[in-house]
């Protein structure tokens, strides 16, 4: 049935960012149509709520806390998934954020933080799962941003460092291919609780006109992109790799996020 295309029974995934939003919500989902879990984060509670969230399914799920920026994290996450379950099919790297600061502002810091993240936190994992990948075939699927194409203000380090992630998957699916396939997913406006929190409950009003510039007229949700991202980590894309799928209800990136809320309002005003 076409169904079983999107089916992970027996393989191993590994998810960052699962404690709470977009990962959690992917790991979960993962975790219902077959694959065995590696939860990672830096908060055990969240990791153990996730975990929770799968067992409670039916699933299996290991928590891994640790600091992903730390040098050996790799290794540790590795060695974990291996001792848990034998095995390693599919990576996804979630994990991301920080580098919004206004640009009179913005320091090494800002630039060290956000590309460890969001580029080199998925570079040297992504590198450490590969070989054990390689003896079944394997995917890794990128979680980047509409940052890293639309032009905003006071994000330059963040949406540099997922424009960054976004070609360490082309280069990445060419350098692996054929047997692990790499791809990404540029996330468009998703609630999720950091959104809620910094933007929307921030910024009155945002929300509307957030959902005025998006041709399906709404935010995303956890689950829009948790169901892209088992596409491209199941056999159901098999033939597919080095691509980055927008996921972001039709906005078109190339124009200012500014520029199309500015229309909005104008519109808004007849």
């Amino acid at each position: 049935m076409i169904l079983d295309a999107f089916r992970l029974d027996g393989k191993t995934a590994i998810v960052t960012g699962a404690g709470r939003g977009i990962g959690a919500e992917i790991a979960r989902s993962f975790a219902e149509v077959g694959a065995a879990i590696v939860c990672v984060a830096r908060t055990r509670e969240e990791l153990l709520r996730t975990c929770g969230a799968i067992e409670a399914i039916g699933g299996r799920a290991i928590p891994v806390d640790c600091d992903l920026v730390a040098g050996d994290s790799a290794e540790q996450i590795v060695d974990a998934a291996l001792a848990a379950y034998g095995r390693i099919d599919v990576l996804v790297n979630n994990a991301g954020g920080g580098g919004h600061v206004p640009t009179r502002h913005a320091a090494d810091a800002h630039f060290d933080a956000a590309m460890a993240l969001n580029f080199k936190v998925p570079f040297y994992l992504t590198r450490a799962v590969a070989p054990h990948m390689k003896v079944r075939g394997g995917a890794v699927v990128n979680i980047s941003s509409g940052f890293a194409r639309a032009a905003n203000v006071g994000s330059i380090p963040y949406g540099g460092a997922k424009a960054a992630l976004e070609q360490l998957t082309r280069m990445m699916a060419m350098e692996y291919a054929p047997a692990i396939r790499v791809n990404g997913i540029r996330v468009g406006a998703v609630t999720t609780e950091n959104m809620q929190r910094n933007l929307l409950d921030a910024m009155p009003g945002i929300s509307e006109k957030l959902a005025a510039w998006t041709p399906l007229q709404r935010h995303g949700t956890p689950a829009d992109i948790a169901q892209a991202a088992l596409f491209l980590a199941s056999p159901a894309s098999s033939f597919v790799t080095a691509r980055i799928l927008p996921v972001d209800g039709g906005v078109v990136l190339e124009r200012s996020a500014m520029e199309l809320i500015a229309r909005a309002e104008k519109m808004a005003k007849g």
